[in-house]
């Protein structure tokens, strides 16, 4: 999709398919609404007198407008008393589902006529073209009929100034979607076709499309070697091959010490000998969301050529339980030499991540974020609204918190403390690969936190962000434009 950003001069005089005004809840119309009125000689006027235009938070009006008009359609959009940035997204998301009933390719959206709480210009504008793009994104890979695709092509945006702040936003918002939607694609594919090696060969292809990105796959032969024995117990129950993949962007100086984002990736979690529960163990599927991010995140740098080296881990797994499985009780010493005693094999993302992080030791990096769906624990204490942030760091977790609440895809800090970290105490190993019933996606990162003490590093549990149950199943490519939004900021 083509964005155009637009100053508000005569925007009542905009030629396209369809023009997009937010209408405030307020009496009388506004007078920017005046001005289209006497365009629609005094359309508008009488349907408000009439009451019959709603003006609360995304209802929506639409008009079909005479030839005489510059605009074949004109989509009235009820803004609400006040907005704010969750307003906004209510108001925007009701307006694209709108445009998908209406055969217009060239879409105008009134962005100047909004005044949103604690958001600038710039900020709305990577919101609109995210969703937008976002929005475009159709499953479809595994179902027989092919989805259509969307009529829209090009959506101008309205704003009070055309400057290269608005400009470079729309950009952001444009390559975030691309990397939400990559990720999207990569969680919803069926354990059967998205294997450790689909995504080893993905991360190939992403080297292929973009120059800017080299990839390496390491297989369980250089595993064992690397004596990556905690990840390996992961694999052990299953006949998929482990892959250890691991992709460079280089867009900063040769010198420059890169940001590293390490991600989860179990394709599928059964639990292993731990076995889950059969209810909704079909979702496992989205136990490598935290992968998949960093394959968007990948993407979305890429594509903004951000000037920044950053290099993306992940661990791909499937958690199987057969006669080789791991079982509750086994001792195993991980790539940093501490030995675990695994008292569950369904916790089993930890494992793979703690020898990530100890090998991502060697780049020497300016900062490690890791990306996991971890712990049900963690939706628990959160819901689906923030991911649950953990850090070492007081800086980089609230470079994150911001990254987040600009791009309305928000995390929030959770503790690391002492009296969580012991509860990871075992007899038989240094220590236990779970820390008991209580606190859970803590004493779960406070494990983490033991292998990662060479660095700045920070930890996002998106177990409840990932992805959406029920009726509108699916990844929801979270947290792409938080990781995007905070390696921008880095430049």
């Amino acid at each position: 999709m083509d964005f155009i950003i637009k100053p508000d001069t005569q925007w009542n005089q905009t030629k396209t398919g369809c023009l997009v005004v937010p209408v405030m809840d307020q009496q009388g119309l506004s007078e920017p609404l005046k001005l289209l009125d006497e365009t629609l000689s005094g359309l508008i006027s009488r349907l408000n007198k009439a009451g019959d235009i709603d003006k609360s938070n995304g209802q929506c009006t639409l008009l079909h407008c005479p030839e005489s008009a510059p605009f074949s359609r004109l989509l009235l959009v009820g803004a609400g008393k006040e907005m704010n940035r969750a307003g906004f997204l209510k108001f925007t998301d009701a307006y694209l589902k709108q445009l998908k009933q209406i055969p217009a390719a060239n879409v105008a959206v009134v962005l100047s006529e909004l005044q949103v709480a604690n958001a600038a210009e710039a900020q709305l504008v990577q919101l609109s073209c995210k969703l937008a793009e976002a929005n475009s994104y159709q499953y479809d890979e595994t179902l027989s009929k092919k989805a259509k695709a969307g009529k829209l092509k090009k959506l101008t945006l309205i704003c009070e100034k055309s400057n290269s702040a608005n400009k470079d936003a729309a950009a952001q918002g444009k390559a975030m979607a691309q990397g939400i939607n990559t990720a999207r694609h990569l969680g919803n594919l069926p354990g059967n076709i998205c294997t450790p090696s689909y995504l080893a060969r993905q991360a190939e292809k992403l080297a292929k499309n973009y120059t800017s990105i080299s990839t390496k796959v390491l297989d369980e032969a250089q595993l064992k070697k690397l004596k990556m024995n905690a990840m390996l117990s992961v694999t052990a129950g299953t006949e998929q091959p482990a892959k250890f993949i691991i992709m460079e962007y280089k867009g900063g100086k040769s010198d420059d010490k890169p940001y590293v984002l390490v991600g989860k990736g179990v394709t599928f979690d059964s639990g292993g000998i731990s076995l889950k529960p059969g209810a909704k163990m079909d979702e496992m599927k989205f136990d490598m969301c935290g992968a998949a991010s960093v394959f968007g995140t990948l993407t979305a740098v890429a594509e903004l050529g951000l000037k920044l080296n950053i290099v993306g881990v992940i661990g791909a797994v499937e958690n199987l339980p057969s006669g080789k499985a791991t079982k509750p009780g086994d001792v195993i010493t991980s790539m940093s030499g501490q030995t675990i005693e695994v008292l569950n094999t369904d916790a089993e993302g930890r494992l793979v991540l703690c020898d990530a992080l100890t090998y991502v030791e060697r780049f020497k990096p300016k900062a490690v974020v890791d990306i996991a769906t971890l712990t049900g624990a963690c939706v628990v204490a959160l819901g689906t609204h923030a991911s649950g942030l953990y850090s070492n760091n007081d800086t980089l977790s609230q470079q994150l918190r911001e990254a987040g609440e600009s791009t309305y895809d928000r995390a929030w800090p959770m503790p690391l403390w002492e009296e969580y970290d012991q509860q990871l105490k075992s007899p038989f190993a240094d220590m236990g690969n779970i820390g008991g019933p209580e606190g859970g996606s803590v004493t779960a990162a406070c494990f983490l936190a033991r292998f990662t003490k060479k660095y700045d590093w920070a930890h996002l549990d998106i177990a409840g962000a990932a992805w959406n149950s029920g009726a509108n199943k699916g990844a929801t490519g979270r947290p792409v434009s938080l990781l995007t939004q905070y390696l921008i900021n880095q430049q």
